[in-house]
């Protein structure tokens, strides 16, 4: 099994090398073409999936037909892997926008990419630049681009889910725009954190029903997440799970 695992890695990421400095020039160049990032964006999706046929992953997506076509929304999902990225990329069926650590658009052409795509950088050591981050995603929002969030802001290394944080929530209640729960089953196994041998598998993309925040307060931000976590719970094959909630959500959500 190390020994598939391990040629599994050297083709993953010799085919990612090739597949991201292409697409990544490619994307770059017509990244400014009007609408800004479409063009780039829709290459992203053929390298997502370049990504993950390069590491003998295969993806699933269930419930795209949940994903509204006629408004922007927030999705918000899991994450436990590097693969996360390409999944969504080439499983969101509608124009969206990422937010992403700041270090990331530092890469040569990755980076590049990324930027000329309107992915927005956010520098969680800084709190004043995330709060400009914010602002410049609920801009997007207004602009009529849905935006993706990880709520848990860095990678699960155990497949729980991490506490939430209330930044993305405070988007989407402030613009009156729905989330769209969003679970990932399967990178962890293909991909762990701190882990640097793929494992040929499946991943699957689970869309949820839109849950509208439509007429809520901010006062209402910790049901929201409350609500936002147990859905995902759900999506991401943990039905059973107790949706306990962290410190920054301040409240515990019922059993799934």
């Amino acid at each position: 099994m190390i020994v598939v695992r391990f040629l599994a890695m050297v083709v993953f990421v010799a085919l990612g090398l090739v597949n991201t400095i292409v697409s990544g020039i490619v994307g770059t160049i017509v990244g400014f073409i009007p609408p800004r990032g479409d063009w780039t964006l829709r290459g992203a999706r053929i390298w997502a999936r370049g990504v993950l046929l390069g590491g003998f992953v295969r993806l699933r997506s269930e419930g795209r037909e949940r994903v509204p076509r006629d408004e922007p929304v927030v999705f918000m999902a899991n994450h436990e892997s590097w693969l996360d990225i390409p999944a969504l990329l080439a499983a969101i069926p509608v124009q969206v926008r990422f937010l992403a650590k700041k270090s990331l658009f530092a890469w040569p052409i990755f980076g590049w990419a990324i930027a000329s795509m309107g992915f927005i950088p956010v520098d969680r050591k800084n709190r004043r630049e995330a709060v400009k981050s914010f602002d410049e995603a609920a801009e997007r929002i207004r602009n009529g681009r849905s935006i993706l969030i990880f709520p848990e802001e860095t990678r699960s290394t155990d497949g729980n889910l991490l506490p939430f944080q209330r930044g993305g929530f405070l988007i989407a209640l402030k613009a009156g725009i729905p989330i769209v729960p969003v679970g990932l089953e399967g990178p962890a196994r293909c991909l762990p954190k701190h882990n640097y041998l793929i494992r040929p598998g499946t991943i699957t993309v689970r869309f949820g029903d839109p849950i509208p925040t439509a007429g809520r307060g901010v006062t209402d931000k910790r049901e929201l997440m409350a609500a936002v976590r147990i859905e995902m719970e759900k999506l991401r094959g943990n039905a059973g799970a107790s949706g306990t909630v962290g410190r920054d959500e301040g409240v515990e959500a019922r059993r799934a």
